[in-house]
């Protein structure tokens, strides 16, 4: 019908632009149209009759085409939640302008990855890691500091679900906001790499991610922190990029700060009952020069007292030049859970402490074996610990994986004033 009535609207532009002439040649002559028929009138007359033809062509054309069911267009750009269960290997909400692309079988290959690895984690790790936060972490605070940690929120959540914030600190750069595209698939299998030893041996090694995470289309960590979120069963409501200042004052900033230096990303979600949460991450330098120079103890003191986890952070906590990220954590947390690569053993006060040992203690790898604490050793072979039924830090088998926890007794941490 369409093209039917377009034809006519072209017979008759051209018979009216052709005025003088004959009729197109792949039209019969007609005696009520042809031009001869139309001079035994009066000229006007005839360019009256022709204009009324073509009117009416042109209005039989526009009325076919409004006829013609038209796509719905996009609503807009994809949420922040949709692009989370994509990365994810999630199915996103039915309507969003982001779920034809997970018909693409790369895409589909990415979720079944994500399927495997997510049932293989859950069952031999997280589900166990919150079965251990059950029975020993029955007082916890709102907030949760995770130092050195870079974007590894899957074991924040395990140890620590009740956290309304979360405060997570690395030297990887957070990066922009992903944006969903054709070329997205491209980056997945980056993705799928810069995971593989979070995923298989709970730590993420800082080189490797940090090279990974600068190829393809899906930069920094966010894209990582949205996975986490998505597969721990969160729902995220917004997503802001900000940066402290030296006063610890968070302030928003855009894309052209994903890259620099004590920067970071605030995500606001829900969890599957709804309660609502906050996340940080930033992108800051943990040693005492860079906190000197940096706002960063000042802004999570603002979130003081907490709880804080420590796990696979390169014994830099043994070290002078983090003593005042390490004199922070002592000072400002109700209760520390970490492995031997978090604050020493010596350093607790033990009329503050109650502390209480997990698994087995076999001195670190080979790598840092000038790092072997006699206190430590001590306290584990006094105590004869529960063994712990699921891997955590260097020692990554479980058997041979240890953890610490350090409950403050009748002090209180301390608090902003």
């Amino acid at each position: 019908m369409v093209k039917e009535a377009a034809r006519r609207g072209e017979v008759a532009g051209e018979s009216v632009r052709r005025w003088g002439g004959r009729l197109p040649a792949d039209r019969p002559a007609n005696p009520s149209t042809s031009l001869d028929a139309c001079f035994q009138r009066s000229a006007p007359e005839a360019l009256k009759q022709m204009l009324r033809t073509w009117k009416a062509a042109v209005f039989l054309a526009l009325m076919a085409v409004l006829a013609v069911p038209q796509p719905t267009l996009a609503q807009g750009p994809a949420s922040a939640d949709d692009a989370a269960k994509f990365l994810a290997g999630m199915q996103p909400a039915a309507e969003s302008e982001i779920a034809r692309y997970t018909r693409d079988p790369n895409w589909q290959q990415h979720a079944r990855y994500f399927d495997s690895a997510w049932d293989k984690l859950n069952a031999q790790q997280l589900s166990k890691v919150r079965a251990w936060s059950d029975e020993n972490l029955k007082q916890t605070r709102s907030t949760l500091f995770y130092t050195f940690s870079g974007p590894d929120f899957i074991y924040a959540d395990a140890f620590f679900p009740r956290a309304s914030t979360y405060i997570l600190v690395g030297l990887e750069p957070v990066g922009p906001i992903p944006a969903i595209n054709e070329r997205t698939r491209h980056s997945l299998p980056y993705l799928r790499a810069s995971l593989n030893t979070i995923l298989n041996i709970s730590y993420f090694i800082t080189s490797d991610m940090g090279s990974r995470l600068h190829q393809g289309e899906l930069r920094g960590t966010l894209p990582i922190l949205y996975i986490f979120l998505a597969r721990s069963g969160k729902t995220i409501r917004e997503v802001t990029l900000v940066r402290f200042d030296k006063e610890g004052n968070v302030q928003p900033t855009d894309q052209r700060a994903a890259f620099v230096t004590n920067s970071g990303v605030k995500i606001a979600f829900t969890d599957k009952g709804g309660r609502q949460q906050t996340l940080y991450y930033f992108s800051t330098d943990l040693s005492d020069s860079g906190v000197n120079h940096s706002g960063f103890l000042k802004f999570a003191e603002k979130f003081a007292p907490g709880d804080a986890l420590v796990k696979s952070a390169s014994y830099l906590l043994h070290g002078g030049n983090f003593s005042r990220t390490r004199k922070f954590l002592l000072d400002h947390s109700q209760s520390i859970v970490q492995d031997d690569t978090g604050i020493p053993l010596a350093q607790f006060k033990r009329e503050e402490w109650d502390l209480k040992p997990f698994g087995a203690y076999l001195g670190p790898i080979p790598i840092f074996q000038g790092m072997y604490q006699p206190l430590l050793a001590q306290l584990f072979k006094q105590n004869r610990p529960p063994k712990l039924e699921f891997g955590i830090g260097y020692r990554f088998r479980g058997f041979d994986s240890n953890l610490l926890l350090a409950v403050r007794r009748n002090t209180v941490a301390a608090q902003d004033q």
